[in-house]
């Protein structure tokens, strides 16, 4: 098991995580950044990658992957260490004299760390796909979950399975660049919004209702599917290299159960106005937090992983300020190159 020491520990390498890891380094903190993916921008870049974000501060319109982007530059000159690909699982807690208690993060990677603090920004906790009950032999041969770049879908017949607003931003994204585009949703009504909905009628894409892929057959690749539609008495067959099942995900807050902390609705972290947790030394922000009149959005997650930074230094030195300073007294250092 390999060991290291930082003074705080972020859980999550979201949006919100990664300006934290930004802030940490404001307050000149050394960081790490635990996350179950093995890609930084969570949900972001998992689920919409390609999607227009319009409600963060000073950009009418951004894209999820330019968004992830610019937060990890944003942070990368303080150095954060990213731990991508494992989950923080076992907590353990050290006393030390006349300092807050060491904590102890054991990973599912078998990576221990030792920190001062914890900031949590896990989102909605680890979150695993819906599998689709047939074709899962073509799992990462044809079949996928998520879509993170458009471009392996240029010139392929491609069939989203789902009736959501991942199912319907992914088909919108797709269906200019691929051969064909057909979405399988197995109600008639869709849960996406009604005007996306209505975008992709208007489109070239086939929308099927009523309907589930029942096969999938290839010889080593994805080539084609099956799909049972109700009111057909056969199976119609599509000719099909990339399926994209988006059927919703299932989340769930794991190992972090057992840390201690006091739940809401349990799914998430309560936490008071400085964004401690009741547990010493363990703060959280973004979507996992919770508190009366929380409005779950990024912009909001932003200020408040800012609060938990700012809070977690005093934490770890309560002689030092609890305001860092404006940025403009004291930039963020520019690498100079080579």
């Amino acid at each position: 098991m390999s060991a290291i020491g930082v003074d705080l520990l972020i859980v999550g390498a979201g949006p919100v995580g990664l300006f934290g890891a930004y802030y940490a380094g404001v307050r000149g903190l050394t960081v790490a950044v635990v996350d179950s993916l093995s890609q930084v921008g969570g949900q972001v870049s998992a689920m919409y990658p390609e999607k227009q974000i319009f409600d963060v501060a000073g950009f009418p319109a951004i894209s999820g992957r330019q968004l992830i982007s610019n937060l990890a530059e944003q942070a990368a000159p303080y150095d954060p260490l990213y731990l991508l690909g494992q989950e923080a699982q076992q907590l353990d807690r050290v006393a030390r004299d006349g300092e807050p208690d060491l904590l102890v993060v054991k990973t599912s990677a078998g990576v221990e760390i030792s920190t001062g603090a914890i900031v949590i920004t896990g989102g909605i906790g680890t979150f695993t796909p819906r599998p689709l009950p047939a074709g899962e032999d073509f799992l990462g041969k044809g079949l996928e979950y998520f879509v993170p770049s458009s471009a392996q879908y240029a010139g392929k017949d491609v069939v989203i399975v789902g009736g959501g607003d991942s199912a319907v931003d992914w088909a919108l994204m797709l269906q200019p660049i691929a051969s064909s585009l057909t979405l399988v949703h197995r109600r008639e009504a869709f849960r996406a919004h009604h005007g996306s909905v209505e975008q992709l009628r208007a489109s070239c894409a086939q929308i099927v209702t009523n309907a589930q892929v029942v096969t999938a057959s290839g010889s080593d690749q994805l080539e084609s599917i099956e799909i049972a539609v109700a009111g057909q008495s056969e199976p119609r067959r599509l000719a099909c290299q990339k399926l994209v099942a988006a059927l919703g995900f299932t989340a769930n807050l794991g190992p972090l159960r057992d840390w201690g902390v006091q739940l809401h609705d349990n799914r998430h972290l309560v936490v008071d106005s400085r964004m401690r947790t009741n547990v010493a030394g363990i703060f959280a922000a973004g979507d996992i937090a919770d508190y009366d009149g929380k409005v779950r959005l990024i912009a909001v997650g932003f200020g408040e992983v800012a609060t938990a930074v700012n809070n977690a230094a005093v934490h770890l030195d309560p002689a030092a300020q609890l305001f860092p300073g404006h940025s403009t007294d004291n930039p963020t250092p520019v690498p100079v190159p080579a």
